[in-house]
Parts: C-alpha cells; sequence; structure tokens
C-alpha cells in the first residue's frame, strides 16, 4: 500500500510543477490555489510512504516520479524538445526508480 501512496504523492508532485508554469509567478489565484494544493496532498501523501518505506528510497521515487512525469508533460505539452540524449536520461530515472522499487523492502 505504502507503494502506491508514493506513486499517488509522485502524480501530485508533477502536478504542483506542472502547476508552477500556470501560476504566473503566483500571481493567478486559481492555478495558485490548485498548485498550492498539490504540494500539500504530495507532501502528505509521501509522508505517509516514509512511514513503511526507508525515508532515501521513499524520496528517491518521489522526486524521480516528478522529475520524469514533469519533463514528458514538458514535452508533449509544452513542445519542449525530445532529444535523444534527453530521453536517455529519462529512462536513466525510470530504472533507478524501478530498482529501487524492485530492491527495498518495507521496513514496518
Amino acid at each position: 500500500m505504502a507503494w502506491i501512496i508514493l506513486g499517488i504523492a509522485g502524480l501530485f508532485e508533477i502536478g504542483w510543477a506542472v502547476g508552477l508554469k500556470f501560476t504566473e509567478g503566483f500571481t493567478r489565484p486559481i492555478p495558485t490555489v490548485l498548485t498550492a494544493t498539490s504540494m500539500v496532498l504530495s507532501m502528505g501523501l509521501l509522508g505517509w510512504a516514509v512511514k513503511t518505506l526507508p525515508l532515501g528510497t521513499a524520496y528517491a521515487v518521489w522526486t524521480g516520479i516528478g522529475a520524469v512525469g514533469t519533463a514528458i508533460v514538458g514535452i508533449v505539452v509544452f513542445k519542449e524538445p525530445a532529444t535523444a540524449a534527453r530521453l536517455v536520461c529519462l529512462s536513466l530515472i525510470v530504472a533507478g526508480i524501478l530498482g529501487l522499487k524492485l530492491f527495498t523492502p518495507s521496513v514496518a
């Protein structure tokens, strides 16, 4: 269950990272509120996940999900470059996330 919670926390991490683009420096109220809500949910769920997952692993997976997901949104939505080198680097992050998932037991 902790891994599912961590995955959801990672999705909210993507949400707030992408949301930052829409806040325009926190000058737009609705995007700002949605971004702040995503931040709180992301951190809260991360905190819940670390009750049973090692902190270092959970944090690395959380940030990895956020980094890869945000980069993918950037490529798809904001038309950022999808160079071969960039995609290889993103795939290395995904490999690291999967490795941590496969080789990390729950602590509780």
